[in-house]
């Protein structure tokens, strides 16, 4: 029996102490909740599963991809018929909702990529499959640069690129612009084909370094068009110092082109 001096979490008597290997368990998937902006759409509101956590920052329903939604959404709504022959590619898709609104506007192929992480992977899975009516949709764990043929083999008979490749809050991986620039340039439709290429400054003194993935997609070997669509600005992602705060509400968008 121990005497009242006697503790439970003595060195003789650790009952509770954590062994040195434990590892607390990964947060819990949490939602998040899209309103559409187009009056007729439907549903009109898009549930949204996002992993606990991620390094690779899925686990967050961001500025870039609200927006990029929005613009596709107007987009298919004005010109429903010629949305309809669209084969589209996200990469770096994480809960993947821009891919969701182009498969609910009926395109004709949407391929949703994001890094072969499982846990990333079977996320997005889990978000189509309650919006893949018209069975137009489809997961591929995808790294920038690598063999195109998982991405290819989803295509239409007819089609051999995509029409619209999505890139929602990447260019700030400054290490892969290389790498996203050669997969949009393999895989774009050089005719007719678009890039839509959306994202927020979240770190402000490297906006110099995300604004020159556009100097770079315009020389040799990429020697993309661009067009700016619009920036914008919105309520930032994350509470931080007020000096930069007007630097990090915007949201730039826009569209590479090859012809």
């Amino acid at each position: 029996m121990l005497s009242d001096t006697d503790s439970l979490f003595g060195e003789e008597n650790q009952l509770f102490e954590e062994p040195q290997d434990f590892a607390p368990p990964p947060p819990e998937p949490h939602f998040a909740s899209y309103k559409r902006c187009v009056t007729n759409a439907v549903p009109k509101e898009i549930s949204l599963r996002l992993v606990g956590s991620s390094p690779l920052w899925g686990h967050l329903l961001w500025n870039a991809g609200i927006y990029t939604s929005n613009h596709l959404d107007k987009l298919a709504n004005k010109c429903k018929e010629e949305f309809r022959s669209k084969t589209v590619l996200e990469l770096g898709a994480a809960a993947g909702l821009p891919s969701i609104i182009c498969g609910l506007n009926n395109a004709a192929k949407v391929v949703v990529t994001d890094y072969p992480d499982a846990d990333l992977i079977e996320n997005i899975k889990i978000n189509v499959s309650k919006y893949n009516n018209n069975n137009n949709m489809t997961v591929e764990g995808y790294i920038w640069g690598n063999n195109y043929e998982p991405l290819l083999k989803n295509l239409p008979n007819n089609k051999k690129k995509f029409d619209l490749i999505i890139m929602s809050d990447l260019v700030f991986n400054h290490s892969e612009h290389h790498k996203l620039l050669k997969t949009a340039k393999d895989l774009l439709e050089p005719e007719n084909g678009k890039v839509l290429v959306v994202f927020s400054p979240h770190r402000p003194h490297l906006l110099p370094a995300d604004l020159n993935f556009f100097e770079t997609c315009k020389k040799d070997p990429y020697n993309f068009k661009v067009e700016e669509i619009e920036i914008v600005n919105w309520k930032p992602m994350f509470e931080e110092d007020e000096e930069t705060v007007e630097i990090r509400s915007r949201v730039y968008a826009y569209y590479l082109s090859l012809s």
